[in-house]
């Protein structure tokens, strides 16, 4: 019997299954044509509602986009624009453009992004780093800019009459119809920035920009800020063929962050006014956006502890302000994006988490209540439309499972909420501005992305792309082996309900090791029942090879309420292992599941989980694989780590605990860490420092980096290659029996 076990397990290393000519590969993958199918990205429905346009990959190269579009009433799908034809040969990004991207978690090349104008007349597309300008009806498009400087976050003005953008640091318009270009800054160089969001407001606060229009186009507001508080780091950027010295202005937490200021200029005198910020300039200015009279622009103010968060309007007729709500927090308070002013009454919806869940509350625009519009143990999403006038808000929730986002709608006047979207999944959905149809981009963990045209009342009118699993999809030849996933929920012994998914090998015989996925952090969510992608794909591959593959989404991860996430507060990668320690005795359970060899991994926040499950559950975790991870959050940035873990000279002890090096020396299992060698966002020094201890403690392990490439290891080639290495480290590690 031992050596018939040696046998199998011998046969189980190189391969588990008698696998078909058509079996899954990590190269097809990667490859193309994509295996999620034809399925588009960045849908929108025209202003108009007559059409809706979409960005589509390319079948020899899906990550190379070109622009179409749908005629509703005619029914015919036509592309607008071939990248190609446009720009030909190797896009030059600005580094600015570069680290925009990234935290854009922009990828791929063409046309990457475009936008309508209001009066969805005409299209704007940014290409290779200039811009191109479409009316309808026009035979071509026309290049607005042609420069040798890198423009970025170039967008229409809110009546189309002007775009603008960044140029070198300053703000400039440009008059569409004449040519004429003016600057609205002029003095933006070194660390001075105008209209640009700062590193933590692009990485961390979803700001990515720094200028707001008024709806009438007579005014612009936009940012200073001011780098020079910021402490510069020297980091070296390591590319195959050449090291690079980057000095980086980077608020490592605990530091100083970038001054910050806000100014008003009209268009016609570009005159900068100032507005009154307070007299603590230690703040974060956390949103803007003008009310619909293009008179009151309102500001979002957060503390540096962000406890509070301020809304606050000025007047611009006479500069004086007014506090119209606040939000207060003994943890966090989260920031969102639902801030919508009607369009038709003096009042605005806006969202919060005061009684636990995120939900949908409605205000006067002098700041007073009127009323909340959802409640109960579940959370909202995002608002999707308004539609005034029948009174409706549409939103997107976890009413039903915090699993699934389902499209919902709810009187203004409060009320009944009714479920809108009807098939089991995700649904990510974009309405036109009147409300009156909206695109669905549905998927579940089994169904690639269908992108469907539906009325307001969720009846659909047309497939804009089915995306179906027939006999020509790229997918339809890997069914046979196939996994389909099972969901479930447990209760701890602390009586905390936790999530899972798991995947198990179609032929289940003797014991089998298993690999646990895992993200772990704040604001985001593994367990879901929504396309995951190529990472679903390899999820995918390694059951095909025999592992039982297993994510849990632990206390601090996201749509399960604000309790569920503070319980991370001042203390990270300690009651998260814990859940993921529940989490394996559930495994330990299942009697296909070799206790023995089971691996965990993940990357940037799991990367930390990782490091954490294997140093302090050494017990429960063989082999690990991190990702890009923090080691020491001293070293990761002021806005995300100080509102989880408070500012260091307030929670010391903390910051310590949360620290990896404390029980690096209770490693013993096998672990390879992998890091991007041009990482901006976790920086390399967070593998080298502990490289660097794990050498001085003489435990050995695994190291794979890559030269040039920052957080997201982003490249096919790249991609195929690490996940070569993380399945053959689990084929070495875990495929034998001990």
């Amino acid at each position: 019997m031992k050596r018939l076990a040696t046998l199998l397990g011998l046969a189980f290393a190189s391969t588990s299954l008698s696998l078909s000519a058509d079996s899954l590969s990590i190269e097809r993958i990667f490859s193309s044509p994509s295996l999620d199918g034809d399925a588009p990205i960045k849908l929108r429905v025209s202003p108009d509602g007559s059409r809706v346009t979409f960005l589509k990959g390319k079948e020899t190269d899906y990550e190379r986009y070109d622009l179409w579009e749908y005629h509703i009433e005619s029914g015919k799908t036509r592309m607008l624009f071939d990248s190609d034809k446009l720009h030909s040969g190797p896009e030059q990004l600005s580094d600015e453009e570069k680290a925009r991207r990234e935290r854009l978690r922009l990828h791929g090349s063409g046309i990457v992004d475009y936008q309508w104008s209001d009066d969805g007349k005409a299209l704007l597309f940014p290409l290779a780093g200039d811009v191109f300008y479409y009316r309808l009806g026009d035979t071509q498009a026309k290049r607005l800019l042609q420069t040798p400087e890198f423009e970025t976050d170039i967008r229409f003005s809110p009546k189309a009459n002007y775009i603008s953008f960044v140029r070198e640091q300053n703000l400039y318009v440009l008059n569409i119809k004449s040519g004429e270009e003016s600057a609205i800054t002029t003095d933006g160089k070194g660390p001075i920035k105008y209209a640009m969001a700062e590193f933590v407001a692009q990485e961390e606060m979803g700001r990515m920009t720094g200028y707001w229009w008024s709806p009438d186009e007579s005014q612009i507001a936009y940012t200073r800020i001011d780098e020079s508080p910021v402490e510069e780091i020297t980091r070296s950027e390591i590319y195959a063929d050449s090291i690079k010295m980057i000095t980086q202005r980077y608020p490592s937490t605990g530091t100083p962050n970038v001054k910050v200021a806000l100014a008003v200029s009209s268009l016609s005198d570009k005159q900068p006014h100032w507005v009154d910020l307070g007299k603590d300039d230690d703040i974060y200015l956390a949103r803007v956006k003008w009310q619909r009279d293009s008179r009151h622009l309102t500001y979002q103010w957060q503390s540096r502890d962000q406890q509070r968060l301020e809304l606050r309007r000025v007047n611009t007729d006479n500069w004086q302000q007014k506090l119209l709500l606040e939000e207060t927090a003994s943890t966090w308070v989260n920031l969102q994006d639902d801030l919508t002013f009607l369009r038709h009454s003096p009042q605005f919806i806006w969202s919060s988490e005061r009684d636990g869940f995120k939900h949908l509350y409605l205000y006067k625009n002098d700041g007073s209540l009127l009323r909340q519009l959802t409640q109960g143990k579940w959370v909202v999403d995002d608002i999707a439309a308004v539609d005034e006038t029948n009174a409706l808000v549409y939103f997107t929730g976890r009413k039903d499972t915090p699993l699934e986002k389902h499209l919902y709608k709810v009187s203004l006047n409060g009320g009944e909420i009714t479920k809108v979207s009807q098939r089991s999944g995700f649904h990510g959905i974009s309405f036109d501005r009147k409300a009156q149809v909206y695109i669905d981009r549905f998927s579940t963990i089994n169904t690639p992305p269908q992108v469907s045209l539906h009325k307001a009342d969720g009846n659909r009118l047309a497939w804009l792309e089915e995306n179906a699993l027939d006999a020509s999809h790229p997918l339809n030849p890997y069914q046979q082996q196939w996994v389909k996933p099972s969901f479930g929920s447990f209760t701890t012994e602390q009586g905390v309900e936790l999530y899972y998914r798991l995947y198990t090998p179609q032929n289940v015989k003797g014991k089998r090791p298993a690999i646990v996925y895992l993200y772990g952090g704040p604001h985001a969510q593994v367990v879901t029942n929504s396309w995951a992608g190529s990472r679903g794909l390899m999820f995918q591959y390694w059951v095909s090879q025999g592992y039982v593959v297993f994510s849990l989404d632990n206390r601090g991860s996201n749509y399960r309420g604000k309790a569920f996430e503070d319980a991370i507060y001042r203390n990270m990668g300690d009651v998260e292992v814990q859940d993921q320690i529940e989490g394996v005795k559930f495994l330990r359970q299942l009697p296909y599941v070799d206790a023995q060899r089971i691996g965990v991994h993940g990357h940037s926040y799991g990367g930390y989980m990782t490091l954490m499950s294997m140093f302090k559950a050494g017990d429960y975790f063989q082999a690990g694989v991190s990702g890009a991870p923090v080691t020491d959050w001293l070293l990761y940035d002021t806005h995300y780590t100080e509102r989880y873990m408070a500012h260091p000279a307030e929670n010391a002890e903390g910051y310590e605990k949360s620290s990896v090096f404390p029980y690096a020396e209770d490693l013993t299992g096998d672990l390879l860490i992998y890091h991007g060698m041009a990482d901006d966002n976790v920086l390399f020094t967070h593998s080298t420092r502990l490289y660097k201890t794990l050498q001085d403690l003489a435990i050995p392990f695994e190291v794979m980096d890559y030269p040039g490439k920052k957080h997201g290891i982003r490249g096919k080639q790249t991609q195929i290659h690490l996940n070569r290495t993380i399945t053959n480290f689990f084929d070495r590690h875990l495929a034998k029996e001990k």
